[in-house]
């Protein structure tokens, strides 16, 4: 097997993003380039528009997140399914099975769709951070890989508020848009400058990131690094799993998982998922309302994440982020012990829903300012270039394996004990706070390259 066809093996976790996918690099590409340039003289207004055509993956995979709360009731009314069936069903989030959902008749249908939807969702939630981090700025990377969690927030709010006014069959027809505006989106943006240096493509390179950057602007440093950075990681262009044992792949991994894996053990996304029923379960009576509240607050807090992050510094707010989430799940948890303590007819109880309430919207924005976005976005500047496929892939598994596990629980465990169920997810926030404070480096104002090489 030649070097080259290695690395496009390596690559294939990012075939929504290598336009290559699409058509031919070479002189098609150049001519898309070239009119593209015309348009857009502005590199930052060009690294931007390709962001907010990417981010339509997060909006999807949002949606998809998001389309289980207002509607598993209705669901599992309408089709007869039994508690542990949706469960199944919620457990595996996705992106291209709508329309199977849509003309759903039994169970069987709504495991498809879920499953095709979860095959395009798992190649999203790596190809848009890593697709971000390397087409931007250093100054700007922390703000436009935020934009990924942003998109992903914007979906799930999305699918709360129609969920109000439309059934659950119309509402997964509404879940193709996203992807037809992403997918045509895809053939008028750049390729990432990195992978294309990777390929060996000098020339589409550099024209690549000279878009990027404005036509006005000199790259000539940039470039330099890029190549340097290639160069070094060339020499060996087959990486094995035993290789991760070498401390330069496997620390930047382990970083990598262990903030993904703690993301989701936190609970967030059995919260999110049936907040409906905590709702209901806290007292709340106009529960769909509250969590379409909720999913506004998540978009308003990550919005602030993309203004913070370049600011305060990826390390402060993860530690932050995960204190407050410690703080809130504990709140909660003491709330729902002392609920099932007084009669449902006594104002206590109402106080308790109440403070219940309050927490999971403290949980919400504590894990929005940090937890939501950052851990994505770490990833993908850590992974040293050579093993980003493969090191990345392990750690999206990892994420969405966890995810899977915390969704499928998540019920069960609220019907078993609620205040031990947020005891549970508090106890995993805290020993965020201890992970993020002894391993997690500082990567705000670094270079992928001098990242990377921080770790030989």
């Amino acid at each position: 097997m030649t070097s080259s066809s290695r690395d496009e093996s390596e690559d294939l976790s990012k075939p929504f993003l290598h336009t290559g996918s699409w058509y031919r690099m070479g002189s098609r590409q150049s001519s898309i380039m070239d009119s593209s340039a015309q348009m857009l003289r502005d590199g930052s207004i060009s690294v931007l528009l390709c962001v907010l055509i990417v981010a339509l993956g997060p909006i999807q995979f949002g949606f998809t997140c998001g389309y289980s709360s207002p509607t598993q009731a209705k669901i599992i009314e309408d089709l007869g399914l039994s508690v542990s069936e949706s469960l199944m069903i919620a457990a595996i989030p996705n992106i291209i099975g709508w329309l199977a959902i849509s003309f759903a008749k039994d169970a069987s249908f709504l495991y498809m769709g879920r499953l095709l939807e979860g095959f395009g969702v798992g190649i999203i939630s790596y190809t848009v951070p890593v697709y971000i981090a390397e087409i931007s700025p250093q100054n700007m990377r922390g703000s436009l890989g935020s934009v990924n969690q942003v998109g992903l927030t914007t979906g799930v709010m999305l699918a709360y508020l129609l969920g109000m006014f439309v059934n659950w069959r119309v509402l997964a027809v509404l879940g193709i848009l996203p992807c037809t505006v992403l997918i045509p989106g895809l053939f008028f943006i750049p390729e990432s400058p990195r992978w294309l240096a990777k390929m060996g493509m000098t020339e589409d390179f550099e024209a690549s990131l000279q878009v990027l950057r404005g036509f006005g602007t000199d790259i000539s440093i940039e470039v330099n690094e890029i190549k340097r950075s290639v160069a070094s990681t060339s020499q060996r262009t087959t990486i094995r799993f035993s290789d991760l044992k070498r401390k330069r792949y496997w620390f930047p991994l382990m970083i990598g998982i262990g903030l993904l894996v703690l993301q989701q053990l936190s609970g967030i996304n059995g919260v999110l998922f049936y907040s409906s029923n905590i709702f209901e379960s806290a007292g709340v009576s106009a529960s769909n309302l509250a969590t379409f509240g909720l999913g506004v607050i998540q978009v308003l807090a990550t919005g602030i994440t993309t203004w913070l992050v370049d600011k305060a510094g990826r390390r402060v707010l993860l530690i932050v982020s995960s204190s407050g989430m410690t703080l809130s799940l504990i709140l909660v948890a003491i709330a729902f012990y002392l609920e099932v303590s007084v009669s449902e007819d006594s104002q206590l109880y109402s106080m308790f829903g109440i403070l219940s309430l309050v927490g999971l919207v403290l949980l919400v924005i504590s894990f929005s300012v940090g937890m939501g976005a950052i851990p994505w976005l770490i990833m993908s500047e850590i992974l040293p270039v050579n093993i980003k496929s493969l090191a990345g892939s392990i750690a999206t598994f990892g994420n969405w394996l966890t995810s899977f596990l915390i969704t499928l629980t998540a019920n069960l465990l609220l019907s078993w004990n609620s205040g031990g169920t947020f005891t549970i997810y508090a106890t995993v926030a805290a020993f965020t706070v201890v992970f993020v404070t002894l391993w997690v480096p500082e990567t705000k104002g670094r270079t992928l390259e001098e990242i990377q090489s921080s770790f030989r």
